[in-house]
């Protein structure tokens, strides 16, 4: 009884959003930006990375300038890319570090 009860909540929970399922396999990037200065600023960075196909986990750390990202499996973020499109936008890339999950 006490197993379909959890199971029930873990149901319910997911279906609310509570619980937010994960990748399986995939890989962390994460990015060191300059001139991130404002929630403004992070607002703008984290709509290009929603528009991208198989990126989640956006997380934005003004204080530090890092941009971090999950990219499911398959999904490749080339440095040449996030160069541009941090630049593009105003700000100055300087590294990137990959982590395979």
């Amino acid at each position: 009884m006490k197993k379909i009860i959890l199971m029930s909540v873990l149901v319910v929970m997911t279906m609310l959003g509570s619980i937010q399922p994960s990748f399986a396999a995939g890989t962390n990037y994460s990015m060191r930006v300059d001139g991130l200065a404002c929630p403004f600023c992070a607002y703008g960075i984290e709509k290009k990375f929603k528009k991208m196909e198989g990126i989640s986990n956006i997380n934005i750390d003004l204080d530090k300038g890092v941009v971090s990202v999950d990219a499911k499996e398959g999904v490749v973020l080339k440095e040449d890319n996030m160069k541009r499109l941090f630049n593009d936008s105003g700000f100055t890339f300087r590294s990137m570090k990959k982590t395979e999950k």
